[in-house]
């Protein structure tokens, strides 16, 4: 027997209710999605990662030898450790219009409109199919979605798009910056700091690395230029540097967080050349966190003008956040960003989405569904 329908707003509540937060196992959210799907007689196809603990979901609703369009979202969520919270955290309240709970806006709020809507796809008489990818610990640098996309060859056709429904006020996005992200981890030798002849100091060691950092980032203000996003280069930033004990202790280990963001046509990696050059002189480790490409869609592709139907608003030219869209167009997939809500409420106590927000994000899915059966 099917279970019953959820409005998008009780399908919230549900993913809500999941403390999914990023790089721990997602099994049971995972299962709840698949479950809930096959009562409504749509198989799931669950792809482990290399992890063990966790999982992407991808779903074909339609014809899965021909070309369709794939909405994508992520499962996991931000640390809701935050002060400023006025209650859980992982359970979704309301406040007039708002639907208050960490990842309200980003994402489950587009993912619950997906898994609310699947019913209503399934309904209809689609001449293309239209997949549901869920992926997990997209905000530790997009990790999941690289298994879900490489997988995509056994699953189905190649798509003709995809909609990463990532917050834009439900406007359509064609490009994001790339962005790459290192740990450098250097080791000492501890003792007193009288004696630094007998030791070896371990934030020493990262100065050469963190100097070229800082020059890197200056000299990127001089181009190339884009001026689509805000700032119009590529930007480089040391975000964390953690080490010592004690002002007499010699450091014996020593550690920094450093990320580039490209601008559309840059690799990402290559703006941290200087960084992992200095710090191999300096034989510091250099660790990869993060990686994914910029997005840029052509404002004339087919997709542009889709999103631009589907959602009634003109696209945007870009943003300077990223998303997994790079890495669908990567794969050769087309892709554009139009997910409801807005990027300044995600990652912040008392995170939210709209009631409307919600019930249009519905209706744009619907439309996408009329197209697919054109």
């Amino acid at each position: 027997m099917n279970s019953p329908i959820p409005t998008a707003e009780t399908m919230l509540a549900r993913l809500v209710g999941f403390d999914s937060v990023s790089g721990r196992p997602n099994g049971p959210i995972i299962s709840f999605v698949q479950d809930w799907l096959a009562g409504h007689g749509l198989r799931a196809h669950v792809l482990p990662g290399p992890e063990g603990d966790r999982a992407n979901l991808f779903v074909t609703i339609g014809p899965a030898d021909r070309p369709g369009y794939v909405l994508s979202g992520h499962l996991d969520v931000v640390p809701a450790t935050e002060p400023g919270w006025q209650g859980d955290p992982f359970t979704l309240r309301s406040d007039g219009a708002r639907l208050i709970g960490r990842g309200a806006c980003d994402m489950k709020g587009f993912v619950a409109a997906m898994l609310a809507m699947a019913p209503e796809l399934a309904a209809m008489d689609l001449r293309a199919p239209v997949h549901l990818a869920l992926s997990y610990d997209e905000e530790l640098g997009c990790r999941g979605v690289r298994h879900l996309l490489s997988a995509l060859p056994e699953l189905c056709a190649p798509p003709a798009g995809a909609i990463i429904g990532e917050p834009s006020n439900l406007t359509p996005v064609l490009a994001h910056k790339g962005k790459a992200a290192v740990r450098l981890v250097a080791r000492g030798v501890p003792g007193h700091s009288s004696r630094p002849d007998l030791g070896a100091n371990a934030i020493h060691a990262l100065v050469p690395a963190l100097a070229a950092a800082v020059a890197q980032a200056r000299a990127l203000e001089a181009g190339p230029q884009d001026d689509r996003f805000a700032p119009p280069f590529s930007s480089l930033q040391v975000g964390t540097v953690a080490g010592g004990q004690a002002l007499n202790i010699i450091p014996d280990a020593a550690t920094a967080e450093i990320e580039a963001r490209a601008i559309a046509g840059v690799e990402p990696l290559t703006l941290l050349d200087p960084v992992r050059a200095a710090a191999g002189s300096a034989g510091v480790e250099v660790q990869e966190l993060a990686h994914y490409p910029a997005l840029a869609l052509d404002p004339g592709h087919p997709l542009a003008a889709l999103a631009r139907d589907l959602s009634g608003r003109a696209p945007l030219g870009a943003v300077s956040y990223g998303t997994e869209a790079g890495l669908f167009q990567q794969a050769g997939i087309p892709a554009v960003i139009c997910g409801p809500g807005d990027i300044d409420r995600a990652h912040k106590p008392e995170e939210y989405l709209t009631r409307d927000e919600l019930a249009a994000t519905c209706a744009m899915i619907r439309r996408l569904g009329e197209h697919a059966c054109a």
